[in-house]
């Protein structure tokens, strides 16, 4: 018991260094240049949670700092076991990056439509007779992961990338982002001159259920306008209530989403206009700005990677290793919320590590 007790000591002492790190970097995204910086890099890793990208972010910062990797931006990473996997080994005295790693448990339920007839199935108990069983996150637990950089062996398989031109879009993104905004219900109309939408480069009519975006711009600008307004018709329908709640970062919101659907095919992003975090942040009544910008940070990569996935385009890698099928969900452990980890961050030999989000 005592061990059991130790061991839940430290793991719940990893989780509250993991929380301060993320806390620490939340805070650091003052300026829209700031946020702007964090999403193109969120762009590279849209696979991982915002929290998680922000953790590997400033750990790879720190990292090249203190001369432990040679490039100041990640390029892939992956656990122990998966690097291992595509036949790649942790170098000698390398740090992992600690990042939040999901825990699921099993629920059984023999009428799945009644909220509280769920029920928490122990690891190796089975369901009733007729019962519904589904998975859910539970908790989270501490799980390392490593750049390419840090690793030798095989070499990785680079996949195709964008190249472009200054004021060129990308090949197949208006077309694709037009026929999301078809799929949702809107017509798209392309006007000649901003005098026609009131001065903007782009519009969203909920009443007329249209998508106007101005044709005097430059094409990258066109495929700009038309993925924040796309953001603008899945995030922010005045009918629905959440929507409603996040209105006051609406725009904020929409322009983020665009500038990662940008930064995922290689367009130059430092032309984007994203008000001050801090501002923005502190008009939501009666929350954290932290917890703000957390939970729009999670909001905006969910509805990118959406629109992203959608699309037949030439896309930026997403940070997983080509080649590897990442889990998103690691299996239960124990009934307990979390599992524990092997206490090593630096690599000596050969170690078990979690699947990061």
């Amino acid at each position: 018991m005592a061990v059991t007790e130790e061991v839940r000591a430290a793991r719940d002492a990893k989780l509250d260094e993991l929380h301060e790190r993320l806390t620490g970097a939340v805070e650091m995204l003052v300026t829209g240049q700031d946020w702007a910086r964090a999403l193109a890099f969120a762009a590279r890793f849209r696979s991982r949670s915002f929290n998680n990208m922000l953790l590997i972010w400033i750990q790879h910062e720190a990292a090249f700092g203190a001369g432990r990797v040679p490039e100041p931006m990640p390029s892939y990473v992956a656990g122990y076991r998966q690097w291992q996997q595509l036949g790649r080994q942790v170098e000698k005295g390398q740090s992992g990056y600690m990042i939040f790693a999901p825990v699921t448990g099993r629920f059984a339920s023999s009428t799945p439509a009644d909220a509280s007839s769920w029920r928490r199935l122990d690891p190796r108990e089975k369901p009733h007779p007729g019962e519904v069983v589904r998975s859910r996150m539970v908790g989270a637990r501490p799980a390392y992961v490593w750049d390419v950089s840090q690793t030798a062996g095989d070499p990785i398989p680079e996949p195709p990338a964008p190249t472009l031109l200054e004021g060129e879009a990308p090949s197949g993104l208006w077309d694709g982002l037009a026929a999301q905004v078809a799929a949702a219900g809107f017509t798209l109309l392309r006007v000649p001159h901003e005098g026609m939408i009131h001065g903007a480069n782009g519009m969203t009519g909920w009443g007329a259920r249209q998508v106007a975006v101005r044709e005097n711009i430059d094409p990258a600008a066109q495929v700009k306008t038309l993925a924040h307004e796309l953001a603008h018709v899945l995030m922010h329908d005045p009918d629905d209530e959440d929507a409603r709640q996040h209105r006051g970062i609406g725009e904020v919101e929409a322009e983020s989403v665009a500038l990662m659907i940008g930064a995922a095919h290689g367009m130059d992003t430092t032309g984007y206009t994203i008000p001050y975090v801090s501002t923005w942040a502190a008009r939501v009544d009666g929350r954290d700005p932290v917890q703000v910008v957390q939970a729009t940070g999670e909001r905006v990569r969910k509805t990118a990677l959406g629109i992203l996935d959608g699309l037949d385009t030439v896309q930026i890698a997403n940070g997983t290793p080509p080649g590897l099928i990442r889990e998103t969900a690691a299996p239960e452990r124990s009934s307990r919320a979390s599992a524990p980890m092997p206490e090593r961050q630096t690599v000596t030999e050969p170690v078990m590590v979690g699947r990061g989000l």
